[in-house]
């Protein structure tokens, strides 16, 4: 089923704290996956359901989860994996808020990169609802240190993402520790063999929903392409800050180094940025982030599983300081922009010809208008013929 508007959310016979906390983050008007999404898995039905980024899937499945949980229980009700721990912290944050105003509700993110000792003290306050990577819940799961044999929701978030990073027998393995599942959601910007595979076991029936990135679901993002030579990238994106007076921007780079060096040649030249990769303990990378999420950070470089969970919705530009390797990649980053009925701006980089052919191709597959332009002395951009 496809689905191209939104409902209001007082027709939805939510709960009356769900709505509390809705009319809290001002939202009236759900997106259309979470139209589709809601009443389905409200009715304990198996969810399919392939949109875009940024089109609001956390609520899509976070407000069924909240409506459904007996804060009176004990036990684990709802289980929630995502593939990194930066986008498990994000559905975490929006879960909190989803259940602001329902008394009782208590829930833990288990990832990797933290102290289990800590996991373990959470989860012995009993939380009905766990969000987690794979790896970490199957650690817990060995030590016995949380059971989910009274789950009844399952989610699987970002599913093309994480079954392509090789979690299959881990996800098999906790699907199959929930016999009392009534409900199974999958989540997926793309539906892969992987999550067809996944959805012919586990699910039955399942509601089938597509939300297509056009009209008015497609983010208002002007695409540029810049001839910039690698050795000028970093004052070409200084001089666009300062023309463009850009508040909120978020730099891709390909490599680890790249993202180091750009955000120590950006605050050489004065400007407020920090970066997160890999190699970045936990806890600055949730510093950053969060710093970033509150408006304290102009600009955020990042590789592109680092970037995974980062949901702010007011991004001014997105930066692709290195042309990305993969066609889905340039998909995500630019999406980072252009949200919430808001317009964006992507410009990318392009300093030898395979970056120039790779860029080619991208525009080409995922069908994007990536717009010639030439960057001018005074930080204007001029179409090039």
């Amino acid at each position: 089923m496809d689905i191209t508007e939104g409902v209001r959310f007082d027709t939805l016979s939510l709960p009356e704290g769900i709505m509390q906390a809705l009319q809290k983050k001002g939202y009236e008007v759900s997106t259309p996956v979470q139209a589709g999404c809601i009443p389905p898995m409200m009715a304990w039905q198996d969810v399919v359901a392939k949109a875009p980024t940024g089109t609001g899937k956390t609520f899509a499945f976070g407000i069924p989860i909240i409506a459904h949980i007996d804060p009176s229980l004990e036990e684990v009700q709802a289980a929630i994996l995502a593939p990194t721990r930066e986008l498990a912290l994000q559905i975490t944050s929006e879960m909190r808020d989803i259940a602001l105003f329902t008394p009782g509700i208590r829930m833990v993110c288990l990832y990797g990169g933290q102290p289990i000792g800590k996991q373990i003290e959470a989860l012995k306050k009993r939380p009905q609802i766990v969000v987690a990577t794979p790896g970490r819940l199957g650690d817990h799961m060995k030590r016995r240190t949380v059971r989910l044999d009274k789950v009844q929701t399952a989610v699987l978030d970002e599913a093309d993402r994480m079954l392509d990073m090789g979690f299959v027998q881990e996800v098999t393995h906790i699907l199959d520790k929930m016999p009392r599942r009534r409900n199974l959601g999958l989540f997926s910007a793309t539906i892969s063999r992987e999550v067809m595979d996944i959805a012919w076991v586990y699910q039955r029936d399942a509601a089938e929903i597509t939300v297509r990135a056009e009209e008015e679901n497609k983010p208002d993002i002007l695409q540029y392409r810049l001839e910039v030579a690698m050795d000028e990238k970093v004052d070409a994106m200084d001089k666009l800050l300062r023309s463009q007076e850009l508040e909120r921007v978020m730099v891709f780079c390909n490599t680890k180094g790249s993202v180091e060096r750009a955000a120590y040649l950006l605050r050489l030249r004065g400007v407020d940025a920090q970066c997160i990769h890999g190699d970045i303990p936990q806890a600055k990378r949730e510093q950053v982030m969060r710093t970033f999420r509150q408006g304290k950070l102009r600009v955020l470089v990042a590789t592109d599983v680092a970037a995974r969970g980062i949901d702010v919705d007011d991004v001014d530009a997105v930066f692709n300081y290195d042309v990305p390797d993969e066609n889905e990649y340039y998909v995500h980053r630019i999406g980072r922009t252009g949200r919430a009925k808001r317009h964006g701006v992507a410009y990318t980089f392009v300093s030898d010809y395979p970056s120039r052919v790779r860029l080619d191709n991208i525009s080409k597959n995922t069908r994007n208008t990536i717009a010639k332009v030439r960057l001018e002395e005074d930080g204007t951009v001029t179409p090039v013929p």
